[in-house]
């Protein structure tokens, strides 16, 4: 009995094996393991871990079934530029301007009507999209390329209207990526209507006119090949707009004029949204300074800054020194001060009729040259009527009324849509 105390202290030796044990537990077999002892407690207990990382396979197992599941698609953020496209796509009509419309993303040209139409609503979506679907069932009915093509009365219409188009480098190719650099500019020149009644009796050919010549600028302006995007800061795909008044009164408007105008109003309003850059109202009675303050009441100051009322013509050409054409005022038509030709030589006009021709019946040349004598008199008739038309030109000028149509008040539209 004496010699078992000696044995006591190789039995307490035990418990710095048992903190070691989880390693050899673990490569041990599970019929090898010792019994359970309050000695052996620490091993089981070091075991649990083991047993709690479970939960963590459990949780990747769930990310992979998540993964495994369709994922639930974000709504997908749709640009206003997008919307118009998907509002246009809808509706069906293809073009707009000569532009056959695609998407706005990889397409340019349709990026540029579609940002017109936000710009000329301030960025209201839902008032964009609805002048863009009236404007595409408007193009649908009317049909103004055809209308480009079609030929219009000589005697309406002949001096009316003229498009003129500038680039920086005159004799060299335009350059797309440097839109700045064209300018392309429609003249309205009604003074020289020669009857106010066949000129506007027929409203709706008049319209047609107008909006052929608004289709014959807009082919100058090329949209339809442009390669830079615009913005709502900048848009240089505008047209400059010359209105002549000169030889008009503005005191005698015959109600088909008023007619005539108020539809133009309408139509370019809804239209032909911002493609207005400065317009221009030239030879213009003392009246037209009245005529201005009344439209700053009624017209946006955005879009009032663009007109520009001015009594002399001839000035016309110095108002350009801020354009990227160095020389453009020097090439405007020489009656608008200018270097260059007439306005009638150097703008193109719409498509008209052929001049008729009218024949002399042969009886009245035989007469004619049987009597050389009897011509003394009426030549000496004719002079003295030149020279009294010379001494008063108002009065031999007062049976010709050559009432304005599109008054000043044509630019009051929508935003800055003009005819």
């Amino acid at each position: 009995m004496s010699d078992k105390p000696v044995e006591t202290p190789a039995a307490a030796a035990k418990p710095a094996e048992t903190v070691e044990a989880p390693a050899v537990v673990e490569a041990t077999p599970a019929a090898e393991a010792p019994a359970t002892t309050e000695e052996t407690k620490p091993t089981e207990t070091a075991a649990a871990p083991a047993a709690e990382e479970k939960p963590a396979e459990t949780t990747e197992a769930a990310a992979a079934t998540e993964e495994d599941k369709p994922a639930v698609p974000e709504k997908p953020t749709v640009t206003p530029i997008q919307a118009l496209y998907a509002a246009q796509q809808e509706h069906g009509h293809p073009e707009i301007w000569g532009v056959t419309l695609a998407d706005p993303a990889v397409h340019v040209p349709s990026q540029i009507v579609f940002q017109k139409y936000l710009n000329a609503n301030d960025g209201d979506l839902a008032k964009a999209k609805d002048q863009l679907l009236k404007t595409l069932a408007w193009r649908k009915t009317t049909k103004p390329l055809e209308l480009l093509e079609q030929a219009y009365n000589r005697d309406k219409f002949a001096g009316l209207g003229y498009v003129t188009a500038y680039h920086k480098d005159a004799t060299g190719a335009y350059n797309t990526e440097e839109p700045e650099t064209k300018e392309v500019f429609t003249w309205n020149v009604y003074g020289n209507t020669k009857s106010i009644d066949k000129t506007f009796g027929d409203l709706q050919e008049f319209l047609h006119w107008r909006v052929a010549l608004m289709e014959l600028a807009l082919q100058d302006l090329g949209l339809a090949s442009a390669t830079k995007q615009i913005t709502a800061d900048y848009d240089p795909y505008k047209i400059f707009q010359v209105h002549d008044y000169k030889s008009i009164s503005f005191l005698r408007q015959s109600p088909s004029v008023k007619a005539a105008s108020t539809e133009t109003i309408k139509v370019f309003a809804q239209n032909y949204p911002e493609l207005l850059k400065e317009k221009f109202f030239v030879n213009v009675p003392a009246i037209m300074g009245f005529v201005y303050a009344f439209m700053k009441l009624f017209v946006a100051a955005k879009t009032i800054k663009k007109f520009h009322p001015m009594s002399n013509g001839g000035g016309l050409a110095a108002e350009f020194g801020s354009s990227a054409i160095p020389d453009l005022g020097q090439r405007l038509p020489k009656e608008y001060g200018g270097k260059a030709a007439d306005l009638k030589s150097l703008g193109k006009e719409t498509k008209l009729e052929a001049a008729a021709v009218e024949e002399v019946p042969k009886e009245a040349a035989v007469e004619e040259t049987a009597k050389p004598t009897e011509e003394a008199a009426p030549a000496a008739k004719t002079e003295e009527a030149a020279a009294a038309a010379a001494a008063d030109p108002v009065a031999a000028a007062a049976p010709v009324e050559a009432a304005a149509a599109e008054p000043v008040a044509e630019p009051a539209e929508t935003k800055e849509t003009k005819a």
